[in-house]
């Protein structure tokens, strides 16, 4: 897999107050990101220069790096019509020659003396559909899981491009990115795969709980129905 460039960018205010059409209204977002040329610093918390509009559902150390991969452009430019450039998913790597299909959670990659690992399928939100005007983008994203996924950063340090992943290691083979999407997002009551998936080491803290109060919800309800309910 290549990393074909990064981009960053910090929370800004765009679009117009009291827009008629909502597409034009005022929002902060840091969602635009441009590239960046030369080395940039890996931490933590993420890259030097970026940043996100809502801590609440962005960064942190399990969504520290956002990355796409650009084998999917052409898709989009027949769905869309919409030529991508590199960032147009409000990505920070964008990368060529691994997709949700073969990118499992748990895989550690390396770049140089940063040490990276998968760690969840990226969720886009409305600011997808809103940077693109495409209303629901974010949904059709969703859909063909074309998702891209987070990097966490085990080991700090700089990376730059373009340059190439050395692949090290695959700890579930059978988690890829795609069937993560696929329980989560499509497989809604198939209550054993959330249970198992929930129970990967490596996989995001946020996902572990949506996915283990989903599988413990259905268990409940299954013991309250054979119980007849709450009439005991």
């Amino acid at each position: 897999m290549k990393l074909l460039s990064i981009q960053v960018g910090k929370p800004k205010t765009v679009g117009v107050a009291g827009a008629a059409n909502p597409m034009d209204r005022e929002w902060t977002t840091a969602f635009f990101k441009e590239p960046v040329s030369g080395p940039v610093y890996a931490g933590e918390l993420g890259l030097d220069g970026d940043g996100q509009g809502d801590m609440s559902v962005h960064g942190g150390p399990d969504k520290a790096i956002n990355i796409y991969p650009q084998d999917h452009h052409a898709y989009w430019l027949k769905d869309l019509g919409i030529e991508m450039p590199h960032g147009a998913f409000g990505e920070n790597f964008t990368t060529q020659g691994m997709t949700e299909d073969e990118v499992c959670i748990g895989d550690i990659f390396r770049m140089g003396p940063v040490l990276l690992q998968v760690t969840q399928p990226r969720e886009p939100c409305w600011k997808l559909a809103r940077r693109w005007r495409v209303k629901d983008l974010a949904l059709r994203v969703q859909t063909t899981g074309k998702t891209g996924w987070y990097f966490r950063v085990l080991e700090e340090g700089i990376v730059e491009a373009p340059s190439e992943f050395e692949f090290v290691k695959c700890l579930y083979p059978h988690w890829t990115i795609t069937e993560a999407n696929q329980i989560m997002h499509h497989r809604k009551t198939n209550w054993q795969a959330a249970h198992e998936l929930a129970e990967c080491p490596e996989l995001a803290q946020t996902w572990k709980t949506a996915l283990s109060l989903r599988a413990t919800t259905k268990t409940v309800a299954s013991s309250e129905a054979r119980l007849g309910g709450n009439d005991i």
